[in-house]
């Protein structure tokens, strides 16, 4: 399955009209907190809450989306189906013929809060989610993004938590903190918090 990542000017282009609340998400969140592009991105995340879930559709309308179904299987999503709890991820793309172009992660929300895929007490106000970058694209919080990275930690998850600590103010490292004791009891970037 070929990725080919739309550029963030172009998500953002295709996301403008969305009337409800949508962040570039993984790595690019990071690059985006920390204000500089520091590796390579094999695609390009965008967080949805769930409830929001067919803004992708809206926003996409000529495209073709892809529900990936545990445990990994893709099948195409139908125009206005709702998407159950275990379905986390959409693949997009402009045609059969064409690569894919964006990834949507679907979150949960209860009322004004977000709620962790990973963990349900892990909880954050939703306008506490934002982040925006000097171009007006909208990401998600790092402390939020590294929270969802610090599960299976791979090589680019600890390049992007070494970049992003710096920028991470008390508050947001206290968030984290909390986030991974709560999620994980006991996590190594725990004592680099």
């Amino acid at each position: 399955m070929t990725w080919d990542p739309a550029p963030l000017s172009e998500v953002a282009e295709l996301f403008s009209h969305v009337r409800v609340p949508w962040w570039i998400a993984g790595g690019y969140a990071i690059e985006l907190a920390v204000g500089r592009a520091f590796r390579e991105h094999a695609d390009v995340d965008v967080l949805l809450l769930r409830r929001d879930q067919l803004a992708v559709q809206e926003a996409l309308p000529s495209w073709e989306w892809w529900a990936a179904d545990p445990p990994g299987t893709l099948r195409p999503w139908a125009r206005g189906e709702l998407l159950g709890d275990g379905v986390d991820d959409v693949w997009c793309r402009p045609s059969a013929a064409a690569p894919w172009r964006i990834q949507v992660m679907l979150d949960g929300a209860d009322g004004a809060e977000w709620v962790s895929r990973r963990h349900p007490a892990v909880r954050r106000e939703i306008v506490l989610l934002d982040g925006v970058s000097a171009e007006g694209v909208p990401y998600l919080a790092p402390e939020v993004q590294l929270f969802a990275k610090a599960h299976g930690t791979r090589p680019k998850d600890e390049q992007d938590f070494a970049a992003a600590l710096p920028v991470l103010d008390a508050a947001q490292r206290r968030w984290l903190a909390e986030a991974l004791r709560t999620a994980y009891g006991a996590h190594p970037w725990l004592g680099r918090l």
